[in-house]
């Protein structure tokens, strides 16, 4: 065991690389997309960009204004001068007195340039971030099941979140301060050849080897951002999967088994991001070594020129500080270069799954089924359909069948029969692959989803409660729905009684998945939200399974009232709790074997027969 766990701790990079290539399937310019979430703020980056290119500019002049002004002519002062010699004290302090002033309202305003920049720019990242996650999440809502079926639901999170936020450096700084560097570069470059060649070209001497550094340094912090992006991404999937299945690891006792895999993929996230660290690590010292390696040619240099007379010493200072000042901006590039690898790994991810698009879509111009004199029915027809969840490896096989406006109907059938994905398909979470499915005489590939199932209510076996209150779990966000509605639908199908027992009733707070209330509870509160939506068809899948025997009869009650002047669809192994439909539809291997009545199928003697006989047999 233990030699398992140091082998899988040390994977090579390569295998991690693997991994996080495999993660991103991104082909397009993601910097292209970044700057698209940028074009509304434009005027706002502009501002932005001429306070950074002012405060570059005072960067520049605070120098000169040492060392020329300050330094040169009125500390050192010339020999040749007009005034008495208590004039010329006077007016050399008083020289350094007008530069020291000058000097602090540059930094003043620097200092109002600055925080106004930050202000702005930290703000207008924000708006974009929350932009870009409220999009993001609209695009999730509109992926089909299907794609919900094969993506682990932490890697959905980790992209809402940690990788939203990953890009937030570029809206609110990045951008803007690659252009100051570079211009800072540029400028003091110019200034220094401007101002001593000799010297200039001693501070530039070690640039090949620094740009070197930088492109290795770029590449190398790619590669382990996207790692690092990954292995974040696989331990939210992780605890995702996890945290949700705690009951059952522990009633098995694999506690120790899943904090082993746990620590497994927690030293792979560790590993990934100290290898990140140590690339920083790294090339932060190796650039500073340049910087004082550079400093140093300079001031010797430049204090032999200064002992020949060839330059002053103001010269020679302002030169000393722009080398301090030329490498900063150099490293603060390949810094800003780190994170903007880091946000377009991220931003890679992001893009990725805001593309991939729904397995079907709503039409250009949907029917409707209501409005201008038209009533939904609730009709429904199944027309030849067949169908697969995957390849050809069906599901459903050349089902047809109608159901009539008001009609009970119920599917009964061993499982893998087929009913449940009867049930997917008029709500239209999966689409067919032959036939068609038509509500009202309209194939329902011409409705939007959101009317189809607006029209539909579904009760299921494994009612999901939300964090938050009762009241707010009936009405779901939609505010159309009255407290007087609410009341009335918990009224109707009994949720009421056990509801105005509690101390807050409809206040009462709600856990998620509603761990706080019984089973009985849980469905009373989901019979209340389906008729609070009143829609016309109506589908119980499994709804009055796993029920406790105190709520039993309520809820026998409830879904009688539900089915009135409604169109329903049931699906339940319990024989007994469907007997009343007005036809029974019997599955085998994805096709309708039988049809009828309770007591009809009975009398077929067939397969409807043999279950109701084995259920008797159980009891």
């Amino acid at each position: 065991m233990a030699d398992d766990r140091k082998k899988r701790r040390f994977l090579s990079a390569e295998d991690d690389q693997d991994a996080a290539r495999t993660d991103i399937q991104y082909n397009g310019s993601a910097i292209g997309r970044i700057l698209d979430y940028m074009k509304p703020h434009w005027k706002t980056y502009v501002l932005c960009l001429f306070l950074v290119l002012a405060v570059t500019g005072l960067d520049l002049l605070r120098p000169i204004l040492i060392g020329n002004i300050a330094i040169d002519t009125y500390i050192r002062g010339s020999a040749d001068h007009p005034f008495a010699a208590g004039q010329y004290a006077e007016w050399r302090f008083s020289g350094v007195l007008w530069t020291m002033a000058y000097y602090i309202a540059i930094l003043v305003i620097v200092f109002i340039f600055n925080r106004t920049q930050f202000w702005l720019m930290q703000r207008t990242g924000q708006t974009i971030i929350k932009g870009i996650r409220d999009d993001l999440f609209a695009h999730v809502e509109k992926l089909t099941m299907r794609y919900f079926d094969t993506t682990p639901v932490g890697k959905i999170v980790t992209r809402l979140t940690n990788d939203v936020d990953a890009i937030n450096d570029v809206f609110a700084n990045i951008l803007v301060q690659l252009v100051k560097n570079i211009i800072k570069i540029v400028g003091l470059a110019v200034v220094m050849v401007t101002l001593n060649p000799t010297l200039a070209l001693c501070a530039f001497v070690l640039m090949p080897v620094v740009a070197v550094l930088t492109y290795i340094f770029r590449k190398m912090s790619r590669k382990a951002f996207q790692i690092t992006r990954t292995r974040l991404t696989n331990l939210n999937t992780y605890l995702s999967e996890h945290l949700s299945g705690m009951r059952i690891i522990q009633i098995f006792s694999r506690e120790q088994r899943k904090y082993e895999e746990f620590e497994d993929k927690n030293d792979h996230l560790f590993r990934a991001g100290f290898r990140e660290l140590m690339i920083n690590a790294t090339f932060r010292p190796i650039l500073y070594l340049i910087a004082i390696i550079a400093s140093a040619l300079v001031t010797g240099l430049g204090s032999r020129d200064v002992l020949g007379g060839g330059i002053t010493i103001g010269t020679l200072y302002i030169f000393i500080t722009y080398m301090d000042s030329f490498f900063q901006p150099i490293q603060e590039l390949a810094e800003q270069f780190t994170t903007l690898q880091s946000a377009i790994a991220s931003s890679e991810k992001i893009f990725t799954l805001m593309d991939t698009e729904p397995l079907f879509g709503d039409p250009e111009d949907p029917v409707r089924l209501t409005g201008e004199g038209r009533e939904l029915q609730g009709r429904i027809e199944f027309d030849h359909v067949w169908f697969a969840y995957v390849g050809e490896e069906w599901v459903l096989r050349d089902v047809s069948f109608t159901i009539e406006p008001g009609q009970k109907v119920a599917f009964v059938g061993a499982t893998g029969a087929g009913k449940s994905s009867i049930l997917n398909l008029i709500g239209r979470y999966y689409d067919v692959q032959k036939g068609s499915i038509r509500v009202d005489g309209v194939d329902i590939r011409q409705l939007s989803r959101e009317e189809l199932r607006r029209a539909i209510g579904q009760v299921q076996q494994d009612v999901f409660i939300f964090t938050g209150d009762i009241r707010s779990n009936i009405r779901l966000r939609d505010e159309s729905i009255t407290d007087e509605q609410i009341e009335e639908a918990s009224r109707e199908v009994n949720a009421a009684r056990f509801i105005d027992r509690l101390p807050m009733r409809y206040e009462t707070p709600a856990t998620e998945r509603g761990a706080t209330f019984s089973a009985g509870q849980r469905q009373l509160i989901s019979f209340a939200r389906t008729l609070a939506y009143d829609p016309r068809i109506l589908i119980l899948d499994e709804a009055t399974a796993n029920i406790d025997t105190e709520t039993e009869q309520w809820i026998q009650e409830a879904v009688e009232r539900l089915m009135r002047g409604r169109t329903t669809i049931m699906v339940a192994h319990r024989l007994s709790t469907i007997q009343h439909a007005d036809t029974i539809m019997v599955m085998h291997h994805g096709k309708i074997r039988e049809r009828g009545t309770h007591q009809q199928l009975l009398e077929q003697d067939g397969i409807y027969k043999k279950l109701y006989q084995l259920q008797l047999a159980d009891k």
